[in-house]
């Protein structure tokens, strides 16, 4: 292997003081939802939001004098570009970071924020680093790479040893992966302090980049993924081994667990956690089966979610359980018709959120009236409750769903 454990400990030392140590916690609300017994490391409180604070260090700690005057570059969907900047501006380092045009704009503005200067170029990081390679040839600058990289590995790698440090019981560990960086240095720790520890690790269904490269498939790849973190399509040459050697299992999750997962971390833990950050639970909530009675250990690896892709993920699973709901009701136009339905509706317990009323479409009749309306309710029984009491009186509501045409369209 090209990371021991004593380079580990090694960058363990070097980063005390420098970098967050971060607390693993019990999480109770998250373990009666998945049917397991889970323990979270927090990455996400880290300076830069995510875990990348610790390899990105270690990294420019092991630079020459010379290579720091020449100054740094790296590729990045965002938490290692932060990483790198923030640590290259309090050494002194010049710093340039390269991102795809899709990096969410929280990540992009947070980098420059730190003094970095940013390159926007391509779709995704294979295009990226074309752009990278370029500059270092034009410029003489020194790459610090986001995953391949044995100093950055074992930054990396220090996550595991204060996990089982703080949560000794942890028989399971599971670990999102993009080039891999993380998910090595993991297991590396992890397989050295517990031989037994089983380490398995979490790709996107859109890039199964080491599922592929494992098992010798041809999935395809790409896409646009709430989990842009790991959405890497080539998978580290030091990484590669380690994973086969190391690394149990490799479970895909698809964008409506990373959705859920995303949801549960806000509204169970009140933690932030972005789309590769919260692939470690989405993978237990894909495959229960797999966990069940287990002390499952998660690395929270990252918080730099844009909060209005935030803000749409709790509406959406607020509609995926029911607990919003839209219905169209057609009836005769008549004066009253919308307070009686108010009234129905706060007998039954319903908040009315939205209502639209539609007249002068041919689906109408023409002495009648079309009503959208949307609603809170408590959860999915409530929600039935509420269209069957509607039923009752005659109106006969119709559920919207996706792609209904809205009232007024």
């Amino acid at each position: 292997m090209s990371i021991t454990i004593e380079m580990i400990r090694a960058a363990a030392a070097l980063i005390s003081g420098r970098v967050v140590r971060t607390p693993t916690f019990h999480a109770p609300r998250l373990s009666a939802l998945t049917g397991t017994d889970v323990f979270v490391k927090f990455e996400n409180m880290q300076a830069t939001g995510s875990f990348k604070d610790r390899g990105a260090l270690v990294k420019l700690e092991s630079l020459s004098p010379d290579e720091r005057r020449r100054g740094v570059i790296a590729m990045s969907a965002g938490n290692h570009a932060q990483a790198v900047a923030f640590h290259a501006a309090r050494l002194g380092i010049p710093a340039t970071i390269v991102m795809p045009v899709t990096t969410p704009f929280v990540k992009i503005q947070n980098t420059r924020a730190h003094g970095a200067r940013v390159v926007l170029h391509g779709e995704q990081l294979s295009e990226s680093q074309i752009r990278t390679e370029e500059l270092i040839a034009e410029e003489n600058l020194v790459l610090v790479h986001p995953y391949d990289d044995p100093n950055v590995i074992a930054g990396q790698g220090t996550i595991a040893l204060e996990m089982l440090a703080e949560a000794p019981d942890i028989d399971t560990l599971v670990v999102p992966i993009g080039g891999g960086g993380l998910i090595s240095g993991i297991a590396t720790a992890a397989k050295a302090l517990g031989p037994d520890v089983d380490v398995v690790g979490v790709e996107c269904a859109l890039y199964p980049s080491f599922w592929n490269a494992i098992r010798g498939e041809v999935r395809p790849i790409g896409g646009p993924t709430l989990a842009e973190g790991i959405a890497v399509k080539n998978v580290g040459a030091l990484t590669l081994p380690i994973v086969q050697a190391l690394v149990a299992e490799i479970v895909l999750v698809e964008e409506s667990e990373l959705e859920q997962a995303v949801n549960a971390f806000a509204t169970l833990q009140h933690a932030l956690a972005e789309g590769a950050g919260a692939a470690g639970l989405a993978a237990l909530l894909a495959r229960p089966e797999r966990f069940k009675g287990r002390k499952v250990g998660l690395v929270l690896c990252g918080g730099n979610i844009d909060p209005r892709i935030l803000a749409s993920i709790m509406v959406r699973e607020l509609e995926r359980t029911d607990r919003i709901i839209s219905f169209r009701v057609t009836a005769p136009d008549r004066p009253g018709l919308l307070a009686s339905i108010a009234q129905s509706l706060a007998k039954a317990g319903a908040n009315i959120l939205e209502v639209s009323h539609r007249r002068l479409m041919l689906d109408v009749p023409a002495k009648g009236v079309s009503l959208d309306v949307t609603v809170e309710t408590r959860d999915r029984q409530h929600a039935q409750a509420i269209v069957q009491s509607l039923a009752a009186e005659g109106l006969t509501p119709r559920l919207l769903k996706a792609g209904d045409v809205p009232t007024g369209n």
